[in-house]
């Protein structure tokens, strides 16, 4: 068995597809306006949402990364005062920089959300005093924010935060433009939520997409190939576990060898058969990915480990 996996040495080329805008060096943030005031603004590999109303800037997600720069690039644009700061979600890699606003910020969060950071008690992330379960419409100045919780995906309470005058959708930790999803397809929670997330974000009447991660926007196209990857992911696992002999490949690694160190050890032999499995998902897929998106070299065979375990678990 030969597990396909990138090394620094031998990584494939990154597909024209993933460059986003130069982040000014002597800055360490982009900000830039999309349409209609509102603004997104990156480090080059976290972003975050902005929005002027007239009568404050609503601030979606805080990413620690960015930090203090978030306000830098809030202050470049407009003298209004953030009025209130949406999350996302509870990871702090996304909304652990939020205890930098003032305090008079009113924090807006699902009810899930709400719940999980009560329980973590983390002063960087506070606990939001507006909630919701299933929808929220947000009316601030001249601007509107639909904000929706539509089940668990990447974590129970990741929301969908929608402008729909200027048809634009943040969505975060479920697609990355250009490239494949972060490690173990980023940590899923929920694996049917995260398939149906896909779909429910072309339900969207939305031409950009704020997405969390990576170095560009997003846009239709960017959530119908990565879904067309999960979907192919989904299928080539359940190909290898159709196909693959388990107790042939315990014979044919010597896992189950009595005269061997670890022979009985069940773990041992049921990891040696899920990583054949997801090897030969890994195999399948990369002719045809590893130029179309950014990483699939790197993370496929995590992805496939991923899948293959939630397949035979009939949990996808």
């Amino acid at each position: 068995m030969t597990i396909i996996k990138a090394t620094p040495s031998d990584v494939a080329p990154i597909p024209a597809g993933c460059a986003g805008p130069t982040v000014p060096e002597d800055k360490g943030y982009l900000v830039e306006e999309i349409r209609g005031g509102v603004y997104w603004v990156s480090d080059g590999v976290f972003q975050a949402m902005f929005l002027t109303t007239g009568d404050g800037v609503i601030a979606c997600d805080a990413p620690p990364t960015i930090g203090r720069n978030y306000l830098n690039a809030i202050s470049d644009v407009t003298d209004e005062p953030v009025t209130h700061v949406i999350y996302s979600h509870s990871h702090s890699d996304h909304i652990g920089a939020a205890h930098l606003f003032p305090e008079s910020v009113t924090y807006v969060a699902s009810a899930e959300t709400a719940r999980t950071l009560a329980r973590v008690d983390d002063a960087r992330r506070p606990v939001p005093a507006v909630t919701f379960s299933d929808s929220f419409r947000l009316n601030v100045g001249r601007q509107t924010l639909l904000l929706e919780d539509k089940g668990p995906d990447h974590e129970p309470g990741n929301i969908y935060i929608y402008a729909p005058e200027q048809k634009i959708l943040m969505k975060i930790d479920v697609i990355c433009p250009g490239w494949v999803p972060f490690k173990d397809l980023s940590h899923v929670k929920d694996m049917p939520g995260y398939l149906k997330a896909h779909d429910d974000v072309l339900t969207y009447d939305f031409d950009v997409l704020v997405a969390g991660h990576v170095a560009r926007l997003g846009a239709r196209e960017d959530v119908e190939v990565q879904r067309e990857y999960v979907m192919d992911l989904k299928a080539h696992a359940t190909e290898a576990i159709e196909t693959v002999d388990i107790s042939r490949v315990f014979e044919e690694s010597g896992v189950a060898d009595p005269s061997r160190p670890g022979a009985g050890n069940p773990w041992l032999l049921f990891d040696v058969y899920l990583q054949t499995v997801a090897d030969q998902c890994t195999q399948a897929m990369l002719p045809k990915w590893v130029e179309r998106l950014g990483g699939a070299d790197v993370f496929t065979f995590d992805h496939a480990l991923v899948v293959t375990v939630q397949v035979v678990a009939r949990v996808s």
